[in-house]
């Protein structure tokens, strides 16, 4: 069993959660059920799959969290991309927050790759 804590993708996907969180502050409050609720769904996925598969005895299973992790992460890129197009969320703040997505999905990658490697 691993310390979920002590992984820096899930550290990362904590953050991501705190400044998602308070970037939807600023959706309308008629998307409260569509793009809100999307968004928040797929930016808490992140770093709670981080930790559930952190719990698997297996490599194989932990890394197949870790995809779902990831899979999470470029869903919810999809949805701020869409926000942006739609014009009805802040540019400056989703294009520090694509950023940040796009970072943590190179990591997830990556330890999903070192992982399969000691499987």
């Amino acid at each position: 069993m691993r310390n979920f804590k002590e992984l820096e993708v899930w550290k990362e996907g904590r953050l991501l959660v705190k400044d998602v969180y308070l970037l939807t502050k600023s959706l309308p409050e008629d998307e409260k059920f569509g793009l809100t609720s999307q968004i928040k769904r797929c930016v808490i996925s992140i770093p709670s799959n981080i930790a559930e598969g952190s719990a698997k005895e297996s490599q194989k299973d932990f890394a197949r969290f870790l995809q779902i992790s990831l899979g999470s992460s470029f869903e919810l890129e999809s949805h701020l991309i869409l926000s942006l197009d739609l014009e009805i969320i802040n540019t400056d703040k989703t294009l520090i927050c694509l950023e940040n997505i796009q970072r943590l999905q190179r990591r997830i990658f990556s330890f999903i790759k070192y992982i399969n490697t000691q499987a």
